[in-house]
């Protein structure tokens, strides 16, 4: 009976002792692993148009352009870059979607993709996984688009949905551009894209190298040929990981779309697409990335 008490007293003993150690540790010594780093996408008609230099650049002549209204988009890779000289890969990678070599070369596999509309959260990562430290640039390379657009076709003005593959390489067993499905099962090369309108579906590539991808750190920090790794900075102030963070951080990439869908124009009518008369899509690039932090 003696031994049953003492060892009753031994553990009532320790759990005080534990008791007491705990209301003595300070709440902000106790690292918060729920802090995230939130990424959502917007789409800006309004933003400065850019090209592949990261310069201001209007549309050439001969060719049209419009505004699309988006309907989903999907990531291949994010990156924060530290400086203007930090090359490709170099900085901190937060997140590379998932590859395949179903078709042949190394691809994205889009069966794998998050498509995500304006405002939905497309990635978050725990602050307490990032390196701390100051971040001027941001890095997103992107890889589907699926947006509407004015077209016309047999004397009828109408909507017309495109689907739109810009990442580096896509394995594609199937998708669905608006209402109607392709089956490929093959690799397709950025500048990929598929147009469903109520007469018609139809699907072509772009010539290679067509694809605009702003990068205005292109003399210090250039990326792959055929990528299509858009880079921009943060609106107000560089981002900032401090490592010891206890709320969210969410981080808007806000996408210029200033007449982004541009297209061979065979009829001189630049604000209207018309395909069934020869228009031909010709660059399908985002036109810009700022980095908006709230």
């Amino acid at each position: 009976m003696c031994r049953y008490y003492s060892l009753s007293f031994a553990i009532i003993a320790l759990c005080l002792c534990l008791l007491v150690a705990m209301s003595a540790c300070n709440p902000s010594d106790i690292p918060d692993d729920s802090a995230q780093l939130i990424f959502r996408f917007a789409f800006d008609s309004t933003q400065i148009r850019l090209n592949n230099l990261g310069q201001p650049a209007t549309v050439p002549p001969g060719h049209g352009a419009q505004s699309p209204h988006f309907n989903g988009i999907s990531a291949h890779y994010v990156e924060l870059s530290p400086t203007a000289f930090t090359a490709l890969g170099s900085g901190e990678v937060l997140y590379r979607h998932a590859e395949t070599t179903a078709g042949g070369d190394p691809a994205i596999d889009f069966a794998q993709s998050t498509i995500v509309a304006e405002g939905e959260t497309f990635l978050s990562v725990p602050i307490a996984d990032i390196v701390p430290g100051t971040y001027p640039y941001l890095r997103v390379s992107l890889a589907y688009q699926n947006y509407d657009i004015k077209v016309r076709g047999m004397g009828i003005s109408t909507i017309g949905t495109l689907a739109s593959f810009i990442g580096f390489n896509t394995y594609i067993q199937s998708y669905t551009v608006k209402t109607q499905s392709l089956s490929v099962n093959a690799n397709r090369l950025q500048g990929y894209w598929a147009f469903e309108t109520p007469f018609s579906l139809n699907s072509g590539q772009t010539p290679a190298g067509a694809t605009t991808v702003p990068n205005p750190l292109f003399a210090n920090s250039p990326i792959p040929a055929g990528s299509c790794v858009v880079t921009g900075t943060f609106d107000a102030a560089p981002l900032t990981i401090m490592g010891n963070e206890t709320e969210d951080i969410i981080i808007t990439v806000s996408l210029s779309t200033n007449h982004s869908f541009e297209w061979n124009d065979a009829n001189n009518t630049p604000n209207t697409f018309d395909p069934l008369d020869g228009d031909v899509p010709t660059d399908m690039g985002i036109r810009g990335l700022i980095g908006k932090i709230q």
